[in-house]
């Protein structure tokens, strides 16, 4: 139950980070989502560093490690766990399934952001 305790405690910390970025007035003039993208990748910049720094350093806690690659990023950013999963199945060698894992999840979070929208709006 403390582990759980741990990770919810920062996920709340890695959403409200994401909330005060989404604040923040940069590329409110360009039709991009660019503090998404800036997100997206400092959340996985940080899920792979703290991945490093744990197998670096044995003596790094399992709690610690789930506070920040769980919480803190799960919180943040979805997409730091889901690039994450893609370089561990390539670093494996796993070529085709990261492929597809990659395209699958794309594709189909797209397809169920308009079937919902479908569904809804009809």
């Amino acid at each position: 139950m403390i582990k759980c305790l741990i990770v919810g405690l920062g996920g709340f910390i890695g959403s409200i980070l994401r909330y005060l970025i989404g604040l923040l007035p940069i590329g409110s003039k360009i039709n991009f989502p660019l503090k998404t993208l800036i997100i997206n990748i400092v959340g996985s910049f940080i899920i792979g560093t703290v991945v490093a720094i744990a197998l670096k350093d044995k003596e790094v806690s399992e709690e610690l490690a789930l506070f920040l690659k769980v919480g803190i990023c799960g919180g943040f950013t979805t997409f730091s766990s889901f690039a994450f999963e893609s370089f561990d199945l390539f670093n494996k060698g796993e070529f085709i399934v990261v492929l597809s894992y990659i395209l699958i999840s794309v594709v189909f979070s797209i397809l169920a952001i308009a079937l919902s929208q479908y569904l809804i709006i009809r």
